[in-house]
């Protein structure tokens, strides 16, 4: 469902020391992670939040360096703690290698957090395209354990939350916008699950799930729960499709949570904790992260939303990348900031 350098994302940029922050880098349980950790402007014995963060790129892409200026910007100006996790990447290492990671480094830092000067009261999990999957996978398998702390937060960033679907009018819209293509969606989805992509106009054309799945998960993958106003720009209503049994089996595993947390169940969603939702208008997960907002709405999660109605995917990776550095981005960016700080 995701961004990657083969679409244009942003190069990684080698950058200097940061007076305002102590960089390290170690592991977690063998998971490679990197720590931002805020100098004080005076001593202090406070306990300070973190922001648990993953990185986007179709879990095919990026890395730690990848989106170390957005680590750097989060910790900077929030005075948050930010650890920044390197999970395994596919398709060397399909699902649930990504997912696993990311989980083991975050349970792994709640047991540790006042050995890094953090409040294990208010952690947060972040993260973008991808990024946002796994932040969104590890809250829900986080929610009901009673032997670690509650997250305080879950920060999704144009998440890609479902696979059942990739014909809803965000990815109409915009399927050949970049800098994600509804194709390469399906492309990077394939990788992440199978390590091929040999089944990608299968699941474009949707007969990659079968009506008796189609049937259980309308009420919360359906056009009907995303508001007008966004199929303003066009959308036609799917066509009947082939049924394909065979394919059917392949796919079995796009109804697990971890994978597609858009289909947890609703007593999993009401324990989740306060998230923050961005969403951009010209980008193919749009209707993800709207018809998520809704579900968590719906089980009485508060959410702060932000849409930026003139983004694109992976827009906040370009804030501030000289002249290719677009406004938006650094608002979107400073609206995750803001929603931290208020935590």
């Amino acid at each position: 469902m995701f961004s990657g350098h083969s679409l244009g994302f942003p190069v990684t940029l080698k950058r200097g020391p940061e007076p305002q922050l102590c960089l390290q880098d170690m592991h977690f349980g063998g998971v490679p992670v990197r720590l931002y950790l805020p100098r004080p402007r005076v001593p202090s014995a406070a306990l300070r939040p973190a922001i648990i963060f993953f990185h986007g790129g179709g879990w095919i892409y990026c890395s730690i360096d990848s989106h170390d200026n957005i680590c750097r910007y989060i910790a900077r100006e929030s005075g948050s703690v930010v650890v920044s996790v390197g999970y395994r990447l596919a398709p060397e290492h399909k699902y649930p290698a990504a997912y696993e990671d990311c989980l083991h480094a975050t349970v792994h830092f709640m047991r540790n957090a006042e050995h890094y000067g953090v409040d294990s009261a208010q952690i947060s999990v972040c993260g973008d395209s991808a990024g946002g999957n796994l932040a969104a996978a590890v809250s829900q398998t986080l929610a009901g354990r009673a032997d670690l702390p509650r997250l305080r937060a879950q920060i999704l960033i144009y998440p890609g939350l479902q696979a059942v679907d990739m014909d809803l009018p965000s990815y109409q819209q915009n399927r050949g916008v970049p800098l994600l293509l509804r194709e390469r969606a399906a492309f990077f989805a394939l990788l992440y699950l199978h390590g091929d992509a040999s089944h990608k106009q299968d699941v474009l054309k949707g007969h990659h799930v079968s009506p008796e799945m189609r049937q259980k998960y309308k009420k919360w993958v359906s056009p009907n729960n995303i508001p007008e106003r966004f199929k303003a720009r066009g959308y036609n209503p799917q066509k009947t499709r082939d049924i394909t049994a065979e394919i059917f089996k392949k796919f079995e595993r796009i109804s697990e949570p971890s994978l597609c947390p858009l289909l947890a169940e609703d007593a999993v969603i009401q324990q989740l904790p306060e998230s923050f939702i961005l969403t951009c208008e010209y980008d193919v997960l749009r209707d993800d992260g709207l018809l998520y907002k809704k579900r968590l709405e719906d089980n009485g999660v508060p959410v702060t939303w932000c849409h930026l109605e003139d983004g694109f995917h992976a827009i906040i990776s370009f804030y501030d990348y000289g002249w290719l550095s677009f406004p938006s981005g650094k608002r979107g960016l400073d609206r995750v900031v803001q929603f931290i700080k208020g935590l």
